[in-house]
């Protein structure tokens, strides 16, 4: 918690600068360091998951070819090893034949039912049986026409379809229609700070550069006209969770904000979470659906935000945590409570 507090100064720092101003003494030291590397992280190159141990200098010049050739030498001067049992080919034993198993038969059992059905069952029309089969799921022994019943006028057989079950036809379902929101024009009318331009929708357009989605939240910082901002499932990341934190901290109209399902890790959630802590005027915000967890260290910071700003009255995300879960659950009703509590005073005035 305290550390990342202080993640802020980190942020622009320049790495090849840092390099540069290292000696060559501090420079064998960290990669030292970073020879000792976990050697079960698959996320590493192979080269970089274990210290490099080959220290001592090559006895000599490395040759393919006369290393294959000195391999096949060796190989064909080798004396194979005498059979113990000459090998003729000649085979012994019997073949094997499987056993023909004859089939058992189960004798049929009779079935003795009451009087009463017994009449009621030879009484029984032709319909009335084959209702009975449908019921019991059995049509297929419902009987048949009977005689020239069973020819057509050519003398061809005739096929019975009054009691053939008939699927349903098939639905057809069609996808949702891409997004008509133009990014360019929306883009454009944010920086000119459009008074018609209320909310804006981005949800499910996978092909906005990300530098075109921080360009959003840089206008947004200087927009006094736009409420609802939904970015979801657009393929966003830290950078762009980053600048929309930055962006919360000076935007004062915006209450609505949208970011669920894209790539944002912790350090993005992190970065909004920080900034929610100074903004008091977003009223909803969601996050859930992120590529992967965020862990019970955010899911506590998440909490003890929400206990702190009472301006939130919708957050979307599924805890994975009881406690999280339950302290989030009550501040939200404690802000809403207040909201009504607010609403009824300001109707008896």
């Amino acid at each position: 918690m305290s550390f990342r507090k202080e993640f802020d100064k980190y942020k622009n720092i320049n790495e090849d600068e840092i390099l540069s101003k290292l000696s060559e003494d501090e420079l064998k030291q960290l990669e030292n360091v970073l020879e000792e590397l976990d050697p079960e992280n698959a996320l590493l190159p192979a080269g970089f998951r274990q210290k490099d141990q080959t220290t001592k200098e090559a006895s000599g010049t490395f040759d393919r070819e006369h290393l294959l050739a000195y391999l096949q030498k060796e190989a064909m001067e080798h004396q194979d090893r005498e059979d113990c049992v000459p090998f003729t080919g000649e085979k012994k034993g019997k073949v094997f034949v499987p056993k023909s198993m004859p089939l058992k038969s189960q004798p049929e059992e009779k079935v003795t039912l009451e009087p009463e059905l017994e009449e009621a069952l030879a009484s029984a029309t032709d319909t009335e049986l084959s209702d009975l089969a449908t019921v019991l799921g059995v049509q297929h022994f419902s009987s048949r026409p009977q005689g020239n019943d069973e020819l057509n006028q050519d003398g061809t057989e005739r096929t019975d379809l009054r009691h053939v079950v008939k699927a349903e036809k098939v639905k057809p379902t069609f996808e949702d229609p891409p997004n008509p929101t133009n990014v360019e024009d929306s883009l454009q009318r944010i920086k000119a700070n459009d008074p018609f331009l209320v909310d804006v929708n981005l949800n499910n357009i996978k092909n906005i550069p990300i530098p075109t989605l921080r360009d959003f939240a840089k206008a947004l910082e200087t927009n006094t006209h736009v409420k609802g901002f939904s970015l979801a499932a657009t393929r966003s990341n830290d950078p762009v969770a980053i600048a929309f934190a930055d962006m919360l901290k000076v935007n004062k109209t915006l209450r609505s904000l949208n970011v669920e399902s894209n790539f944002i890790t912790g350090i993005g959630i992190m970065a909004l979470v920080d900034a929610l802590k100074e903004n008091k005027t977003i009223t909803e915000i969601k996050i859930a659906n992120q590529r992967q967890q965020l862990g019970t260290v955010v899911e506590m910071e998440i909490a003890q935000m929400l206990e702190e700003n009472s301006a939130i009255l919708k957050f979307g995300y599924q805890f994975t945590q009881q406690g999280p879960r339950t302290r989030v659950a009550t501040a939200i009703t404690k802000n809403n409570d207040l909201v009504r509590q607010r609403r009824i005073e300001r109707d008896h005035q």
